[in-house]
């Protein structure tokens, strides 16, 4: 059920990754980023029914990682070189950097005009939530039924997401109605 894949929104990808970096100051990581992004998607995903982005989640061995977003900001870091394509990897790299293979640093502010007002409502409330958690928090937290029911390295279905919400029979309703 790859709907979520389909409707990957790199600008807002790049955004988001900005925003969340802001949001967590000094502990902005590539795994802090990543479980936020998570934690928001979910909680977007029950309360307006689709992802912020709509990047696919991969089981790996410290929970759900964004694919393409990990991507983006593995290319900020030179690490593996994944390329999105050479106009967006000079676009990334004039974004953000990555010190110390894992600390995000902002270069520029997020463009508000790419989040719409839901987005950023879920994106405060996970940062509010769960910003101060430590890598090992953030790491069970995520460590869920969607992230338990995957092989690792694979990726999370969006059913088995939303099988973990609170309004599942809902979001799976809308969500196989579009």
């Amino acid at each position: 059920m790859p709907i979520h894949v389909k409707h990957f929104d790199r600008e807002k990808a790049l955004e988001t990754i900005l925003y969340i970096a802001r949001g967590l100051a000094n502990k902005a990581t590539l795994h802090s980023i990543s479980k936020i992004l998570y934690l928001s998607d979910k909680l977007h995903l029950q309360e307006y029914g689709r992802l912020i982005c709509g990047d696919k989640y991969i089981a790996m061995d410290y929970g759900p990682v964004p694919s393409a977003i990990y991507d983006m900001m593995k290319v900020a870091d030179n690490r593996d070189h994944t390329s999105i394509d050479v106009d967006w990897d000079e676009i990334i790299l004039e974004s953000i950097e990555v010190k110390q293979g894992r600390n995000i640093v902002p270069k520029r502010d997020c463009n508000m005009d790419v989040l719409s007002e839901s987005e950023v409502e879920c994106l405060n409330l996970t940062i509010l939530e769960y910003g101060q958690k430590s890598f090992g928090q953030l790491t069970d937290i995520t460590h869920d039924d969607a992230w338990k029911s995957t092989n690792g390295n694979e990726t999370i279905s969006i059913d088995n997401i939303i099988a973990t919400l609170k309004n599942a029979a809902e979001v799976l309703s809308y969500i196989h109605a579009i």
